[in-house]
């Protein structure tokens, strides 16, 4: 069986099967093992998705998913601060009136000390909806977190960089790619047999 899901905040749509289990058992710290770090690099996050049997193209249209939600400023300080921002034309996009004037505002957010949860969005353009301006976003630099411009900064062979402008320039190729995506990931590590349970309410383990 499957239901239809329904993405809020933009028009995107897709069909998940019915009836995976949840562990009976939760942990903070296990789920995060699997999550990358705001400042991972281009060769961390390509090895972190292959593990869960995701390659590059999953992990470059799974990353879209940053055109909404908030970042914490401890996420991101790093990439405000870092004394160079050397991306793969060999360019200092400081030298750029538009990236300065971008890392200008992330620095009134977040200061080099203190206000570490202060939040700010991870799509300055479209913050509340789901569309494809995260791509546009990071081919100007513009990525908040330092794992979202690496996409293009550590792209020796171009591939990625070719997606990035496929999706920033395709808002149905996006959608259309997200969705398998989605559906991919939705089958990583799927308890079967008698571990697990579906739950009733999906905050609480059956009783």
């Amino acid at each position: 069986m499957i239901r239809l899901f329904v993405l809020k905040r933009g028009g995107l749509r897709w069909d998940v099967w019915l009836g995976r289990k949840d562990s009976l058992e939760s942990s903070f710290s296990g789920a995060n093992l699997f999550i990358p770090a705001p400042n991972s690099s281009l060769h961390t996050l390509i090895n972190n998705f292959k593990q869960q049997g995701l390659d590059v193209e999953d992990l470059v249209v799974l990353s879209g998913s940053h055109t909404i939600g908030r970042a914490r400023c401890v996420s991101f300080r790093q990439r405000i601060y870092e004394t160079k921002q050397e991306y793969h034309y060999g360019y200092d996009y400081d030298h750029y009136k538009r990236y300065t004037t971008f890392r200008r505002i992330l620095g009134s957010i977040c200061p080099v000390k203190g206000r570490d949860n202060k939040f700010a969005p991870l799509d300055f353009q479209t913050p509340k909806r789901f569309d494809n301006h995260y791509f546009i976003n990071i081919l100007e630099g513009k990525g908040l977190l330092g794992s979202d411009n690496v996409l293009i900064s550590q792209d020796m062979d171009g591939k990625i960089r070719e997606q990035v402008w496929s999706y920033a320039s395709n808002e149905k190729l996006f959608f259309t790619s997200f969705a398998k995506s989605m559906i991919k990931m939705g089958n990583i590590n799927v308890l079967t047999g008698d571990a697990g349970e579906i739950r009733r309410n999906c905050r609480f383990v059956n009783t």
